[in-house]
């Protein structure tokens, strides 16, 4: 995977981003979800390398990027403060306009980023993914049931101490031949390190400290993502047996937004790396 991408270490106000690049083509920011690291999307990296400047970054608070600093409301972690790290690693990779696609935690990232940051964001593609504030409200029995671990990981210092505890129990079946040995081993090692986990796990409390809020604030505004938007959800995962059609919620959030569902469990990416990249080449 990565075919004559590079790897590197960037430096940027908030911290250190590890992130790999590679293509040739318009700039196209892939950003992963929880627990994964930038090297889910080796696959599809290189189906797209031939049309697009890819650059997959490890998000704030997971891989072996920077641990955003504790706060009270988790300020440093918030969705607004991760975009605003990859808006800057962008620009020193000289990419001033670039599409963004995001994935689970991702696409929050990548929403945040397309509202804070219109004159930036081209395109925008969320996978698997709604505004935090549409989750929040409309959480129901199934949601506590099935996402429980929104509120959990929202609780001082017990997530940590359980997923640690058992870190293989706790993310079930990890698959080599799906995702690469490279990004197993990787991922097994993550997942054993406490400073990642707490970075992890602090990304749900951003969400229910801070994350919504700002989403309430734009809401308040009027303001919309204005770019074209794509949104796309996994079949076999459960948006669509939560929510109903996701295109209908974001409807209230973009002026131009069309999407389907794809075949595939949550990680579509190493699960459905073909029907995703076909995906992201016909709307971009």
């Amino acid at each position: 995977m990565f075919d004559n991408f590079r790897l590197e270490m960037m430096e940027t106000e908030a911290g250190p981003i590890r992130l790999r690049h590679g293509g040739s083509g318009p700039p196209l920011l892939l950003i992963h979800g929880h627990p994964r690291s930038h090297m889910t999307w080796g696959q599809v990296a290189d189906l797209l390398s031939a049309d697009f400047r890819i650059v997959c970054p490890d998000l704030p608070g997971f891989g072996r990027s920077y641990i955003p600093k504790d706060d009270t409301e988790s300020r440093f972690s918030s969705k607004r403060a991760k975009a605003s790290a990859l808006v800057e690693v962008m620009e020193r990779l000289g990419h001033h306009a670039f599409f963004v696609a995001g994935h689970d935690r991702g696409s929050l990232v990548a929403f945040r980023m397309a509202m804070d940051h219109p004159k930036l964001v081209r395109k925008l593609i969320i996978m698997d993914g709604l505004p935090v504030v549409e989750h929040l409200e409309r959480a129901d029995w199934k949601f506590a049931r099935d996402w429980y671990h929104w509120f959990f990981f929202a609780q001082p210092e017990k997530p940590e101490r359980a997923i640690l505890a058992d870190p293989i129990a706790w993310y079930g079946a990890l698959r080599p031949d799906q995702m690469g040995r490279d990004a197993y081993d990787e991922l097994v090692t993550l997942i054993h390190d406490p400073t990642v986990i707490h970075g992890m796990v602090e990304d749900y409390r951003a969400g229910i400290r801070i994350d919504h809020r700002h989403d309430c604030e734009d809401r308040d505004a009027g303001r919309r993502v204005r770019c074209p938007m794509l949104c796309l959800w996994s079949l076999n995962d459960d948006l669509e047996q939560i929510y109903g059609d996701p295109i209908a919620i974001w409807k209230h959030w973009a002026d131009n937004v069309g999407g389907y569902g794809i075949e595939s469990g949550h990680h579509v990416a190493e699960e459905n790396p073909a029907a995703l990249a076909v995906a992201f080449k016909a709307f971009l």
